[in-house]
């Protein structure tokens, strides 16, 4: 029974109790990598933290300098908490870009119950029109266009892989900018029958089932289930543009561990893709928790991330 229903209510706002850490901007040119905030959408208080690798300044006078990928990054959260400022992310993305050597441009989107679904894929979309209309000298001068990824990590994931399904119907209308590839970081997916993983972690301390229930509650449409589109990848719906992703060649790389209450919808979603024969590579192991890629950004699974990507860069 859904007492939402019962009372004839619906959530529209929350009240959140904790404030994360937040970490500002430093455009010094003097660090490793460097970082920025600029405005999207001002009218939806949208915004993005810019990331440039110091050695791009050093060697961008050379003529044989050549530019960078491009990785638009939406963080995670559960669709209702963090930003592009909280501390976690932006350690976890100061090591990924001097690692990796990349520009990322890491999305602040609208948050849930406020906003539910899908307000943050529309920004997310936004986002990239917005990096290929930019006049932004980080972006025009060594960002490479032809080679741009789309990256979240736990819900951040889930936008990343909506906001991609959306992209390969406006491929033409994003030029300059070319997607080659989805990287997804233990993607929040859902469904409303129970996975083995999701009932033999149910009381997992990082995150528990009723956790992930409430946040599907509070992000997707009013009266959706976790069947829904949004959430669930594999279900009739959620699959129907997979030859799309397959068509345009685009490389799809999904990271989970088996500590992970969703690492059976991580799976389950590899397998799909490659029902449909999109280029998709998995990489599944150990049994860490879930948020384990940026809990250690210097170490850990960090490097087998940063690794992964360096080798998509130079491959894809």
């Amino acid at each position: 029974m859904d007492p939402y229903n019962f009372l004839h209510i619906a959530v529209n706002t929350i009240t959140r109790l904790r404030k994360d850490p937040e970490t500002p901007a430093d455009p010094n040119p003097h660090l490793p990598v460097l970082s920025k905030d600029l405005t999207i959408n001002p009218s939806r208080n949208t915004w993005a933290r810019i990331y440039l690798p110091h050695e791009a300044l050093n060697h961008s006078s050379s003529s044989s300098f050549t530019k960078l990928p491009i990785i638009a990054f939406y963080h995670g959260g559960g669709f209702i908490g963090h930003a592009a400022n909280t501390t976690f992310f932006h350690d976890f993305l100061i090591q990924l870009v001097q690692k990796t050597q990349c520009v990322l441009v890491s999305v602040n989107y609208r948050l849930a119950p406020e906003h539910r679904l899908p307000a943050a894929y529309d920004d997310a979309l936004e986002a990239l029109h917005w990096i290929r209309t930019s006049e932004d000298k980080w972006l025009t001068s060594f960002a490479d266009y032809s080679k741009c990824y789309l990256m979240g990590e736990s819900a951040g994931g889930n936008i990343a892989y909506n906001a991609g399904l959306r992209a390969t119907m406006e491929v033409d209308h994003l030029e300059p900018v070319k997607i080659k590839g989805l990287i997804l970081v233990q993607p929040f997916f859902g469904g409303v029958k129970r996975t083995s993983s999701e009932e033999r972690l149910a009381n997992d301390t990082i995150l528990p089932l009723p956790v992930t229930d409430l946040k599907w509650v509070l992000s997707l449409p009013v009266g959706a289930d976790r069947d829904h589109e949004y959430s669930n990848p594999t279900a009739e719906k959620g699959s129907k543009v997979f030859d799309n992703i397959a068509r345009l060649g685009w490389k799809v790389i999904v990271f989970g561990t088996y500590g992970d209450p969703l690492i059976d919808r991580q799976i389950d979603l590899v397998k799909s893709l490659q029902k449909h024969h999109v280029h998709v590579e998995d990489h599944f192991q150990g049994e860490d928790k879930h948020g384990a890629f940026g809990a250690q950004p210097t170490k850990g699974k960090a490097l087998e991330l940063y690794d992964a990507m360096k080798k998509l860069f130079t491959t894809n």
